[in-house]
């Protein structure tokens, strides 16, 4: 990355109490829940920075009570910030252990005086005792409860709940990559397994003759559905489901074979039926887009009976982690010339 600082467009900040008892927001010490004081990230967007400590500021000085994971009692237990770097619209999420917060149409009406370039406010209520940081229920404080970014010559929606790259600088150039790895044609049918809100699906389309998506986040799904209207791309399809059980029912019931198929995994990589049908429909080129090489390196190893891999293109997607992109291309055996 030309300039790997402040790239990040979403940041989570844990609230609680430190020992002393005193209200911090920061991030986890590696593999506890003891919260790290957080005051300058270097990686960190630094207006969605100044908007979180706005928020945390005003929870201390009024006294709004942080949630307990010991007791599983108090409300505010996350700030949420999320950013369109290009359009410049943020979005802020409160997530909450209750539907009521306290003096909240006062901390909204401070927060969109202080800070025009919000766009939208959203409470997120998550009661439940676990690790995944926002529920299910979104209710909108201000604004309509998305944001939109641009990437490349295409307008995307972004919801709480959609998945999104942190990086959309890096991500621009990383899609480029699969796209031209691809090497797509109008006469081409692709899948785009995992596909979050679209955002490869696309750059793709562009070129292809048919475009499935497949993502098992229904919000996410309609935002794909949403961002393929705004960008008027009608040979785009958005399925939510199962990548499995959905990839199964595509290429067994409705008979539709990919020559193309584009895989952007979780860090878990692809699961055993889903690397069993792609054996099965083999796909002229295939592109494993991966944040995790380590079950990148598992996976291509079962395809390599049938494919060859040839290439594998790190992007720095995360500037001063450990972590690293890659998108690799497979062309099966047989087509070879």
């Amino acid at each position: 990355m030309e300039n790997p600082y402040h790239y990040r467009n979403k940041a989570q900040y844990p609230i609680g109490k430190n020992k002393d008892g005193q209200p911090v927001m920061g991030v986890f010490a590696n593999r506890t829940h003891e919260i790290i004081p957080i005051h300058t990230c270097f990686i960190q967007n630094q207006k969605t920075e100044e908007i979180a400590k706005f928020i945390f500021d005003f929870i201390v000085k009024n006294k709004i009570s942080i949630y307990d994971e010991k007791t599983k009692k108090g409300l505010i237990r996350h700030i949420v910030t999320k950013i369109g770097v290009k359009t410049n619209q943020v979005m802020c999420i409160l997530v909450s252990n209750g539907k009521e917060i306290p003096k909240e149409r006062e901390l909204v009406g401070q927060l969109i005086n202080r800070f025009p370039e919000i766009k939208t406010i959203v409470k997120n209520v998550n009661e439940k005792n676990t690790n995944v940081i926002l529920g299910q229920e979104n209710i909108n404080l201000y604004g309509d409860g998305y944001i939109e970014d641009k990437l490349g010559e295409y307008t995307f929606k972004i919801s709480p709940l959609s998945f999104y790259q942190v990086n959309p600088v890096q991500a621009e150039r990383l899609y480029q990559v699969g796209v031209e790895m691809a090497e797509i044609t109008k006469q081409d049918v692709v899948f785009d397994l995992y596909c979050g809100i679209g955002t490869i699906s696309l750059f793709m389309a562009k070129s292809a003759k048919k475009v499935y998506g497949i993502e098992i986040v229904k919000e996410a799904v309609q935002m794909a559905n949403e961002n393929a209207r705004l960008n008027q791309m009608e040979n785009t399809e958005f399925i939510a489901g199962d990548v499995e059980e959905i990839l199964d029912d595509l290429v067994h019931r409705q008979k539709i074979v990919p020559d193309i198929v584009m895989v952007d995994p979780p860090r878990k990589g692809l699961d055993n039926k889903s690397v069993e049908n792609l054996l099965w429909i083999r796909p002229k080129r295939l592109v494993y887009i991966s944040c995790n090489p380590a079950t990148l390196v598992r996976d291509l190893a079962k395809l390599e009976e049938w494919y060859e891999v040839k290439c594998v293109q790190p992007v720095d997607m995360f500037p001063f982690t450990a972590h690293v992109e890659c998108c690799s291309v497979l062309y099966l055996k047989d087509s070879i010339q």
